[in-house]
């Protein structure tokens, strides 16, 4: 099993930039497919970006393609997010998940990370 913890988070002007981090513990990173959610007050959670477990293929939601960037670094047990170009629309709490699959599908989240994009 796999533990999450999420970090980066903070308040951020629009237009600028910002790089969530997500630290695993418990089990190896590359047995994981990766993704990043948000969850605004009062909406449901969406997924942002997603990238397999080696890192060959990332997908994102057409509201942050150009603008934000998934990467891996399964040496490390690492997972980020690269915002740039911050509009106020991407103020949520980041949440990262793990995904696994054994004879069943299990997923794991973490704890999430505050992102305010304000003036």
């Amino acid at each position: 099993q796999v533990q999450l913890v999420e970090s980066g988070g903070g308040l951020v002007q629009p237009g600028g930039s910002l790089r969530l981090s997500c630290a695993a513990s418990g089990s190896t990173l590359s047995n994981y497919a990766m993704s990043w959610w948000r969850q605004a007050p009062g909406k449901e959670r969406e997924l942002v970006a997603g990238i397999t477990r080696v890192g060959g293929i990332t997908n994102y939601t057409d509201s942050v393609k150009g603008r934000f960037t998934i990467s891996r670094d399964n040496a490390k047990n690492m997972v980020f997010l690269q915002m740039n170009s911050l509009k106020p629309e991407d103020t949520a709490v980041y949440y990262c998940k793990a995904v696994t699959y054994n004879y069943m599908r299990y997923e794991y989240w973490g704890q999430g990370t505050q992102v305010t994009v304000s003036s």
